[in-house]
């Protein structure tokens, strides 16, 4: 019996549209893509009949995944039998120009440039959606002061609003580098040196300009040379996936924390089915942020892999680049699945003031100790101001000891205490938060 691969595993990207752009299907779709591009491509350059193109372009290719999945065995790689399979497609003397010159690996390279592409598409649209429901937050909640946390523990005062600032900015940073990553179409026969493209075409010239055409046609960007060996591509795709969901990673983990029974300052959007426990009824898990915090623990060391398949053997590896392809795919799946969740999140997540204010007396205005040492560090001295403030952070009403102590009769101990007094830049960070969102997402 042939299973199902449908997500059952992976809630991550289960559903999710990226995972409808990375399946077997849409792998072979991608490869006749390119296997039709090529066709026009030497058409356009005169190396095979404009008919022939024509037909190749025009096949229908219905062919049978499973059964090219078990006959890649035979050639450690897929495209073998989907050669095969899709001459068999293209009718008359067409067919003889079906993968004219080329490789297994320009196929399936210039394929995952493709899939990759989609994806990133996707990608960058809710990471868009995700940084505009935070850019929001952010001014939303601007003055809504609430405890900063260090080591998991009450620092200074912060606002939600900051906090959030924060998230944006993470966001846009992984939005930058997403755009910036560049997708190069593969072509360059057995050994990198278009040999055979240029044998065809009996002209020396031919490779560069054939490779300039194949890559418009594929919307990919061309490569300066063959990279069969050369695995920037695929680390690089590996590596600014890994910043992304580190960055969507970071914000699930700060909602996760905010979201517990005791802390209580923030909620997730809630949904028909979402949150619920098989075995306790008045659980409301942030499961959201639980989707998101899976793809940023698994998606680094998937990246490992495509990082150590740099390491690849003369002009084409043995290994090396076999062992890139489900990795990639993962990859792809868990951060579409964790850039489309954290839109969901960013855009409902529900924010508690009044909590963030309770938890943040909590402490008895102990959280202000360091405006304090500042401000009495003048009166008292740097070191004895420590030390009192030390002495009195233990008594059972921190602000009705300050304003006991005969050493501070002269201070106003009640200006002091308030949070919303020791904010520092909080205001034009945000400011430059939101300037920065501006600039790179462009509203």
């Amino acid at each position: 019996m042939v299973g199902t691969d449908s997500g059952l595993l992976a809630p991550v990207w289960a559903g999710t549209e990226v995972s409808e752009i990375v399946t077997d299907e849409a792998w072979v779709v991608a490869m006749v893509e390119v296997e039709v591009a090529l066709a026009r491509a030497q058409a356009e350059l005169g190396v095979i009949p404009a008919e022939a193109a024509a037909a190749i372009g025009e096949a229908v290719a219905e062919l049978d995944v499973v059964d090219l999945a078990v006959k890649a065995r035979g050639g450690a790689n897929p495209v073998v039998a989907f050669v095969t399979a899709f001459t068999a497609c293209v009718p008359g003397e067409a067919a003889e120009y079906v993968h004219r010159g080329s490789t297994s690996q320009d196929i399936l390279d210039s394929a995952a440039m493709l899939i990759t592409s989609r994806a990133f598409a996707l990608i960058d649209r809710d990471l868009v959606n995700t940084a505009e429901a935070l850019a929001r937050l952010a001014d939303r909640y601007r003055d809504a002061v609430m405890a900063g946390r260090t080591l998991t523990q009450h620092a200074v005062p912060v606002t939600f609003g900051l906090k959030a600032a924060g998230w944006l900015t993470l966001v846009v940073d992984a939005l930058s580098r997403l755009r910036a990553v560049v997708l190069p179409a593969q072509l360059g026969g057995a050994a990198g040196t278009l040999a055979s493209y240029v044998e065809y075409s009996g002209d020396p010239g031919h490779g560069p300009r054939l490779s300039a055409e194949f890559a418009r046609r594929l919307g990919l960007v061309e490569a300066v040379v063959p990279w069969h060996a050369l695995r920037t591509p695929y680390a690089d795709i590996g590596g600014v996936c890994s910043i992304i969901t580190g960055a969507l990673g970071k914000i699930a983990l700060d909602v996760q924390g905010m979201s517990r029974t005791e802390v209580a300052e923030v909620v997730e959007p809630s949904a028909e089915g979402r949150g619920v426990s098989s075995a306790m009824p008045q659980k409301r898990n942030p499961v959201l942020a639980t989707l998101v915090m899976s793809a940023a623990r698994q998606v680094p060391l998937q990246a490992t892999i495509l990082t150590q398949s740099m390491i690849a053997e003369d002009e084409r590896a043995p290994g090396a680049w076999h062992a890139e392809w489900q990795p990639l795919r993962e990859i792809l799946r868990l951060t579409g699945g964790a850039a489309a969740t954290a839109a969901e999140l960013a855009a409902g997540l529900e924010v508690f003031p009044d909590r963030l204010r309770e938890n943040l007396a909590i402490t008895g205005g102990t959280i202000v100790s360091e405006r304090l040492n500042v401000a009495l560090a003048p009166v008292l001295g740097k070191a004895e101001a420590k030390k009192l403030l030390g002495r009195l952070s233990r008594e059972p009403d921190f602000a009705e000891a300050l304003r006991a102590a005969p050493e501070l009769s002269s201070v106003d101990v009640d200006a002091l205490l308030d949070p919303a007094g020791y904010l520092g830049a909080t205001d034009a960070l945000i400011e430059r938060a939101l300037a920065y969102h501006r600039e790179v997402v462009g509203h």
